[in-house]
């Protein structure tokens, strides 16, 4: 199924992200700079703070409409909670804070050249905090066949294909060489049935997912390289443990080191009509631009 979500293409050359909204709660703004911050005035800083004091490793962002195109900057405060957004264009910005365990803190509207101190929000529970996790962690609760069931033997046999040699193999269906080539499998999208579907038999609600939108026939192709009634059932398990709750094992860790030192400016980039293979680079009437 094509699931559609805005295409934020960075111009830091550091690759795409993806920005969420969601839940808010408290948080404070004071105009002292605090140590250690200093902002121009295309900048915003200063401090996140929580419940135990600064909140170190967590995402602040700062998004704009008043543009010609949606754009958003992040960075990442440090062991002190201090953060700086620089050099952003003039316009009017909605700022938050977000990282592993917290929910999203109030959306505050403000302007660049201000001091910004920020509350981060703790998640109530866990299923909340687990909202925020990369798709990948919760992919990774995807039931895969056992080793010892490849290579397969066929309909006679196992069920499973005589060309899947191997478990590996089985996963690069499912992963690089199959749906992961399209989709971010483990978003919410992915992660739940679609509520027109609820009324079907969970094997019967994915194989109706996939034989949707304009790239039905290559998620069928790629399903098809596998037992079929056996992947349905597995990817049917995923998401029935899912909406029973089950999360994720692992936690994800805040970034460290260098994992901080990063800003990330995403421009919104086309529209939802567009079609992956459209992001390009060049023209390919004339592919000496931007060659």
């Amino acid at each position: 199924m094509r699931l559609k979500t805005s295409l934020y293409l960075s111009v830091a050359a550091i690759g795409v992200a993806v920005l969420l909204s969601a839940p808010s709660a408290q948080l404070r703004a004071q105009q002292s700079a605090p140590a250690g911050v200093s902002v121009g005035d295309g900048d915003l800083g200063g401090v996140v703070s929580g419940p135990n004091g600064p909140e170190a490793g967590v995402w602040v962002i700062a998004e704009t409409t008043d543009l010609p195109t949606k754009f958003a900057k992040i960075v990442v405060t440090d062991d002190q909670g201090r953060y700086v957004l620089p050099e952003l264009p003039k316009a009017n910005y909605n700022v938050w804070v977000r990282g592993y365990g917290l929910v999203d803190s109030p959306k505050v509207a403000t302007a660049p050249g201000k001091i910004l101190n920020l509350t981060a929000v703790p998640a109530p529970n866990a299923a909340a905090a687990a909202e925020y996790y990369p798709a990948i962690y919760w992919y990774s609760m995807l039931k895969v066949p056992d080793k010892s069931e490849f290579p397969g033997t066929g309909p006679q046999g196992n069920g499973m294909p005589t060309n899947i040699r191997s478990q590996a193999q089985w996963l690069d269906v499912v992963k690089t060489n199959g749906c992961y080539t399209c989709h971010q499998l483990g978003n919410k999208a992915t992660r739940t049935i679609p509520k027109e579907f609820a009324d079907m038999k969970p094997e019967e609600a994915w194989a109706r997912r996939i034989m949707s939108g304009q790239a039905q026939v290559q998620m069928a192709n790629a399903m098809g390289r596998l037992d079929v009634p056996r992947a349905l059932k597995l990817f049917a398990d995923w998401t029935d443990r899912i909406a029973a709750g089950e999360l994720p094992a692992a936690k994800p860790t805040r970034p460290q080191g260098a994992e901080r030192n990063i800003v990330i400016s995403v421009w919104d980039w086309s529209d939802p009509k567009a079609y992956l293979h459209d992001e390009i680079s060049t023209d390919k009437r004339k592919p000496t631009v931007n060659a």
